[in-house]
């Protein structure tokens, strides 16, 4: 830790209270925040560079260019201004994706317990600051770099920094310390290092470097350079538009030269190829595929989900097991004492009045007080001290002083205090609870009362109650003995605490069934308490499948009973591991929750790991895709529905960019395929991208869920977004749109008397009528016609409207008309403009109603 000041100069600093509010504020502006050197956000400069380089652009600018040697400076300008608008476009909505990733960081970034103004406070890690007294517990990701103050048992994983995969030991510095200590690695060290993690104990330390000072800072770690593999439906997206630039291009030449060689002039010859170029171009797919991908983060997020990877969008509507934990999960988190039941077979059921009970149930609680720690978290012992407190009005350690304690073992689940009472010459008190089979072994219950016990217990817990044993015994002052075991015990009874199941979670979980999303619980609790929560949650009736069990099957048994297994009881974190693989093997889809340092393989290992905000742990939500701002079970399925409803307008807005193609390539090419005049020029071409883009990236993006989006099964994970059947279909659509174009202009052409420039006035209009009849019919693969236009989007309402007031305008102006190469529409023409769309809009839905009835696999569908 070079450069640290030596411990004695830091001890200025309270231990006890940290630094105070003031003064840490006066040092984060002085020392800036605790941000670790990262690749720079793209700023506006960067994204108008990249946008330069797109084929579109070029194309615009190219078009530009020859207009402007051809003396035309009116078309010249309006090709130019539309490139402006498209580079001014694409800036906004990159910027807009820019700032919602910042924002998607800024939930992500790491939090860290400090003391600050003697109140032990949880803040964001970027707000620490050199001085800061750091609480560390298991499982946190240590926020900066510190001397240790306080090490209890403390463990810490450096291996970001060294590579070391085995945790070192942490010991406190002394003040006699030197300012220069050893860089990572290496047992027995004072100092810890920000970005690694703590794998055991706890403690407290001094913060001395932070940001780019630290140590990982200073070699230039961050999160920047831990770049994931991009997400598949990107890759496949470029795919398909580095093809179709190919292919563009190509036909792009072959026009340039065919229609200079035939008809002999170059520079229309040009503007041709530059026009059908144009319209062939999907150049739409990506600015769609980033767009999406980033608000559904947002929207996500709103619905109390951080989404870490992109691609944990794509995989949410994929899911179809959800593999999830119990506590504060399915259940609130929350216990209260729910049981009681004494030796002699007395039981009480509590609903509401503790207070009422006998006095032997006051003195089992009372018991159960006294063994809990006397500042407890733990829910269960805050729910015995709650109920001591409303029996007594007292807390249960009044008259009492604690003087010894025995702690859990892994031979011995049970836990034990002394308590000396304040009155002189008074026996001392040895409270115990603990699992019932460890007390029953501590009071060395005979085999009737062990039977009895055993049966109490049982019942117990078939109504998801869990159980502990409450024991007492007196001793005199003195040495107290080196084991529990030693004292002599007598049973008080059992005591149930429930953690009731969350309002929404059995909704929840219908919602699950009816998407063909299989839930499985996996938890640490007694089979017959996992049991009963999971029916009170409404899980389906499956096997009940204990860790022991599992432990005994090889992987070929193991995934055989998987198939009818819905409960995974008293389950060790590192055979949740096992569970997934074992769930993958079988072709599942996997989800997967957890909260704790030992989860994080498995939540690496699942297809979509989701890791709880509040109760999780730093490392668990570093190795998730997906963080539950709430810890509500009901979040995930939110998740999943929004991931799939993005996933559907993903699908709609590309097969309405193939299908829109389709017309204005058609087009732009029948003219030269008839020797009639060219239709279309490179202007043309740029208004009907200046609508289509702002359709594919904001109207499609807004659009509403599909009724059935719940009620289907989750797609195939390994389901191409474009396929032959899906591309072909959003050809026929075009296709469609385009022989009424082509009937129009011929008819008008060559029958109609119609001049060159009224032609080409009502095709363009009738040709937006096309896209307005593609949007709307796009719009949704379920709905009718009429239900999708009262489906709720505002962004189709903004979208209109420009489209007919542009329409409006250049109808009405004539020198607007003039640029643009149009003539005054009459009224007949006019109507038959608008008829194109609404003909279209009709063909189209019955091409649907086709398409469900023979199972045609439409492109809006979701194969």
């Amino acid at each position: 830790m070079p450069g640290a000041d030596p411990i004695t100069s830091l001890s200025l600093v309270d231990r006890l209270s940290g630094l105070s509010s003031s003064e840490a504020a006066a040092r984060l502006a002085a020392q800036g925040a605790n941000i670790l050197p990262r690749g720079a956000s793209r700023s506006i400069l960067s994204i108008v560079v990249e946008t330069l380089k797109e084929p579109m652009l070029a194309l615009l600018l190219l078009g530009g260019g020859v207009y402007l040697l051809l003396g035309d400076r009116a078309e010249a300008l309006i090709l130019l201004a539309f490139a402006s608008f498209s580079v001014l476009m694409t800036v906004f909505q990159e910027s807009r994706t820019e700032h919602v990733l910042a924002a998607m960081r800024d939930l992500s970034a790491p939090r860290a317990m400090v003391v600050r103004d003697g109140i032990v406070t949880r803040i964001a890690g970027t707000d620490i600051v050199v001085g800061d007294v750091m609480v560390l517990q298991q499982g946190d990701r240590v926020a900066a770099d510190a001397v240790l103050l306080e090490a209890i048992d403390l463990e810490v994983d450096e291996s970001l920094l060294t590579g070391e995969s085995i945790a070192v030991g942490k010991r406190a510095a002394a003040p006699e310390e030197p300012s220069q200590y050893p860089r990572p690695g290496g047992d027995d060290q004072p100092c810890i290092f920000a970005g690694t993690i703590v794998t055991r104990g706890s403690g407290r330390a001094l913060v001395t470097a932070t940001g780019a000072r630290s140590e990982i800072g200073r070699i230039g770690l961050s999160l920047a350079t831990l770049a994931d593999e991009p997400p598949r439906l990107r890759v496949e997206t470029l795919r398909v538009v580095r093809l179709c630039g190919i292919g563009a291009g190509i036909v792009a030449l072959a026009v340039v030269v065919l229609f200079g060689s035939l008809r002999g002039s170059w520079i229309d010859a040009i503007l041709a190829g530059i026009a059908i170029g144009m319209s062939m171009l999907p150049e739409e797919f990506p600015v769609v595929l980033t767009v999406f991908l980033a608000m559904g983060a947002w929207r996500i997020a709103k619905a109390g989900v951080l989404t870490r990877r992109a691609a944990a969008i794509e995989a949410l509507g994929a899911a179809t097991v959800l593999c999830t934990d119990k506590t504060g999960t399915l259940t609130e988190n929350r216990m209260a004492i729910a049981g009681l039941w004494l030796p002699g077979g007395e039981t009480a059921s509590i609903a509401g009045d503790i207070a009422s009970q006998s006095a032997p149930f006051h003195a089992l609680i009372d018991a159960g007080a006294l063994a809990s720690a006397p500042a407890a978290v733990d829910p269960m012992e805050i729910a015995f001290h709650q109920a001591r407190a409303e029996i007594a009005g007292r807390e249960a350690a009044a008259g009492w002083t604690l003087v010894h304690s025995y702690g859990l073992s892994e031979d011995l689940l049970a836990m034990s205090n002394i308590w000396r009472p304040d009155a002189d010459g008074a026996d001392c008190v040895v409270a115990a609870k603990g699992a019932p089979e460890a007390i029953a072994s501590l009071c060395r219950l005979p085999e009737a009362e062990h039977r009895a016990m055993t049966a109490a217990v049982k019942a117990m817990a078939e109504q998801g109650i869990r159980v502990l044993g409450v024991a007492r015994a007196d001793t005199a002052p003195g040495d107290w003995p080196a084991s529990q075991r030693d004292h002599a015990f007598r049973l008080l009874g059992l005591v149930g605490l429930a953690d009731p199941v969350r309002q929404s979670v059995p909704a929840a979980i219908a919602e699950c069934r009816r998407a063909g999303i299989r839930v499985v619980m996996i938890t640490g609790d007694h089979a017959l308490t996992a049991r009963a929560i999971a029916t009170q949650a409404g899980i389906e009736q499956g096997e009940v499948m204990t860790g022991q069990e599992l432990a005994a099957l090889d992987d070929a048994a193991l995934a055989l009973r998987l198939k009818t297994v819905s409960v995974f009881a008293r389950v060790m974190p590192d055979q949740k591991l096992r569970i997934v693989d074992a769930l993958k093997a079988a072709g599942e889809v996997v989800a997967m929750t957890g909260d704790g340092v030992n989860d994080a393989p498995s939540l690496k290992a699942a297809h979509i790991g989701i890791s709880m905000g509040r109760r999780g742990t730093d490392v668990a939500r570093e190795a998730a895709a997906i963080v539950l701002l709430d810890d509500d079970f009901g979040s995930i399925v939110r998740a999943v529905r929004l991931g799939r409803r993005i996933y559907d307008n993903i699908r709609k807005a590309m097969g309405f960019i193939f299908a829109v193609h389709v017309p204005i390539a058609g087009l732009a090419l029948l003219p030269l395929l008839t020797g009639l005049p060219l239709l279309f020029g490179p202007i043309h071409i740029a208004i009907l991208e200046m609508i289509i883009d702002p359709v594919c990236a904001t109207v499609f993006e807004a659009e509403c869920e599909e009724a059935d989006i719940m009620d289907r099964p989750p797609r195939d994970s390994e389901a191409r977004l474009f396929t032959w059947a899906s591309i072909g279909w959003s050809v026929i659509w075009g296709g469609v749109g385009f022989l009424l174009l082509a009937a129009i202009f011929l008819i008008a052409s060559l029958g109609s008397g119609l001049a060159e420039a009224q032609v080409r006035g009502m095709t363009f209009f009738a040709l937006i009528g096309v896209i307005v009849a593609l949007i709307l019919a796009s719009r949704s693969s379920s709905a009718s016609l009429w239900q999708a236009l009262r489906g709720g989007n505002p962004m189709l309402r903004y979208i209109l409207a420009a489209i007919a007031g542009f329409a409006a305008l250049t109808a009405t102006l004539p020198w607007l008309a003039g640029i643009l190469g149009f003539q005054s529409l009459h009224g007949i023409e006019i109507v038959v403009a608008l008829a194109t769309g609404t003909v279209l809009l009709v063909l189209l839905e019955q091409l649907k109603r086709l398409a469900a009835r023979v199972a045609l696999p439409a492109w809006l569908g979701r194969s």
